[in-house]
């Protein structure tokens, strides 16, 4: 099994990362299934609106809910989120790898991209997770302790893809 996982603090730092390792390894010519999101930013809104690129060549998915100037609460938008998952999943069919820009609230309660993790691992695929600190004990649980932890540095992290890459087509 080919799991690796990646944290970072700051705000959106984990998302700028994996955007920057995944350009990286499209240009090296993986076949990538998965997501990477993008943090828009409004001068009007104290967060972020949240976009994820579904990967290789599919939209780009607002996932977030515009819940006015003064929201506080949760504003993932479920609905869209599931819909990534379906095109993820069906990704998986042409893909060499799957990245994942987060194992988040969702798939900690076993939803979103947790399905996928689990079957590109059982299709022998190397997986990349997006992981923070408040979901890193879930994540270790999910995976049974059997991901690699990374350093947030963008080309030990291609390095490791590289590899995992070349072991799984070997396998």
């Amino acid at each position: 099994m080919k799991l690796a996982y990646v944290t970072l603090t700051g705000r959106g730092a984990i998302d700028a990362l994996l955007m920057q390792v995944v350009t990286g390894l499209e240009a090296e010519g993986l076949q990538l299934a998965g997501t990477v999101q993008s943090n828009i930013e409004r001068p009007d809104r104290p967060r972020c609106d949240m976009d994820l690129r579904l990967l290789p060549d599919g939209p780009t998915v607002r996932i977030s809910v515009d819940r006015g100037a003064e929201a506080r609460g949760c504003r993932l938008d479920a609905d869209a989120l599931e819909q990534s998952v379906v095109w993820t999943t069906r990704a998986l069919d042409r893909a060499e790898f799957l990245v994942v820009n987060k194992f988040g609230k969702q798939e900690a309660e076993g939803r979103g991209l947790a399905p996928t993790i689990a079957e590109a691992l059982d299709r022998g695929l190397p997986v990349l997770v997006g992981v923070n600190g408040l979901n890193l004990p879930p994540f270790l649980e999910f995976s049974g302790g059997l991901a690699q932890a990374l350093p947030p540095d963008p080309q030990v992290i291609r390095d490791w893809c590289l590899a995992a890459r070349i072991k799984a087509t070997a396998a």
